[in-house]
């Protein structure tokens, strides 16, 4: 039988189930199946390169670095680090995040809710809104915001006690109105005295003065429960 070296022969482009493999073995030249070279085979410390696909459920590495994974239902255990930005879970738990400018439409939470800041906590620009009063000081006004400026109808101001209600759709009955006067010459003592499911009635009345004028109120809803 002539001797072949095996780098001179043929190069297979395909290897089928059937096919055996040679290969030398401390100077043996032996043969191998492909479904025991391939089947479970056991990889050291291997350089992949670019792995486009597979699963890699098993893989225990800490320092893999995956572009654009799609990952169905896994199991990540304590994230210390990376961009969850397009993340969808609603069960979530980050402990002592930095969130930067955060957005959303609610936020439930079992503790407080504090500023440390000078811009304290609040309303921002789109919550609120204004209305003017026409006809009289007792006519009623209608603003579906949860904060805003009401300016009074054009009135001397008066010692009696007048009172006028706000339409408001924001509000509940078991709300807290806040409200104080932002401006006008004479001095108004004012009050809320009922609030409802959809509105809320100040009362009001002159303290000093009786100057012509429109001041204004500013208000702001509290949400509140009785539960």
């Amino acid at each position: 039988m002539t001797t072949v070296a095996i780098s001179a022969l043929p190069v297979a482009t395909v290897i089928n189930a059937a096919d055996i493999v040679p290969f030398v073995q401390a100077g043996t030249t032996k043969s191998i199946s492909k479904t025991l070279l391939f089947t479970s085979p056991t990889m050291v410390t291997p350089v992949l390169g670019t792995v486009t696909s597979g699963n890699i459920s098993a893989c225990t590495s800490t320092n893999m670095v995956l572009s654009t994974p799609a990952l169905s239902g896994p199991t990540l255990g304590t994230v210390t680090s990376g961009n969850i930005s397009n993340c969808t879970s609603t069960s979530m738990v980050m402990v002592t995040p930095v969130l930067g400018a955060a957005t959303g439409t609610s936020l439930a939470v079992t503790g407080a809710v504090t500023s440390s800041g000078t811009a304290g906590v609040g309303y921002s620009t789109g919550a609120g809104g204004a209305v003017t009063q026409i006809t009289s000081r007792t006519t009623g006004v209608t603003l579906n915001k949860t904060t805003g400026a009401i300016t009074m109808f054009s009135a001397a101001g008066s010692p009696t006690l007048a009172s006028f209600t706000v339409t408001n759709s924001t509000v509940a009955a078991t709300d807290v109105i806040i409200i104080n006067q932002k401006s006008g010459t004479d001095l108004y003592e004012i009050a809320i005295t009922a609030v409802a499911a959809g509105s809320f009635r100040v009362s009001f009345f002159s303290l000093v003065g009786t100057t012509t004028e429109q001041p204004v109120f500013n208000f702001a809803v509290i949400k509140a429960v009785a539960a």
